[in-house]
């Protein structure tokens, strides 16, 4: 088995938050791979991991990183494959990190998720990856459906509650 997705993050104190992601690609059968390469303090490594990727078999990469969150922009610098970065909260509620990954300059795009929204960014890169695999394409149709269930099943469960002045 062949990862075709790269999970990055920073530093391994990122992993509570991309745990969703690496959840929900094992849920969906995608083979990954998961590592920590910083940009500030292993520069080299990031660009050989990215200059890399697609002739390992790599098809997206999803880029966790807080703070200066320069880790999905130097990704997307040295490779063609599509990037999803994840800004974390680390310092100032993930503001600096969402603004650092998601004002790329022109011809170096990363598709930004919200703050810490790790399943988001597993999400886009199976609907990417559904775009050529029918397979894939089923299992996440299912998962969503479901989600339409859970939100079915909770509105019926709204109905149980009393309240003097509730309306429905």
């Amino acid at each position: 088995m062949k990862a075709i997705i790269s999970v990055i993050m920073g530093s391994t104190s990122d992993l509570p938050v991309m745990k969703k992601a690496t959840d929900f690609l094992n849920e969906m059968q995608v083979p990954f791979e998961v590592n920590a390469l910083s940009a500030h303090r292993t520069p080299e490594a990031v660009e050989n991991f990215a200059k890399g990727a697609k002739e390992r078999g790599i098809k997206v990469i999803i880029a966790a990183a807080g703070m200066a969150a320069h880790l999905p922009g130097v990704i997307a610098a040295s490779t063609t494959l599509p990037v999803i970065g994840v800004p974390i909260n680390s310092t100032l509620d993930g503001m600096d990190a969402l603004l650092a990954i998601v004002q790329m300059p022109p011809g170096i795009p990363v598709a930004t998720v919200g703050v810490n929204a790790s399943l988001n960014a597993a999400i886009l890169a199976v609907e990417m990856l559904s775009l050529a695999d029918c397979d894939l394409a089923q299992r996440l149709a299912t998962y969503k459906e479901n989600l339409k269930r859970k939100i079915e099943k909770a509105n019926e469960e709204l109905k149980g509650l009393e309240y003097e002045y509730k309306t429905n």
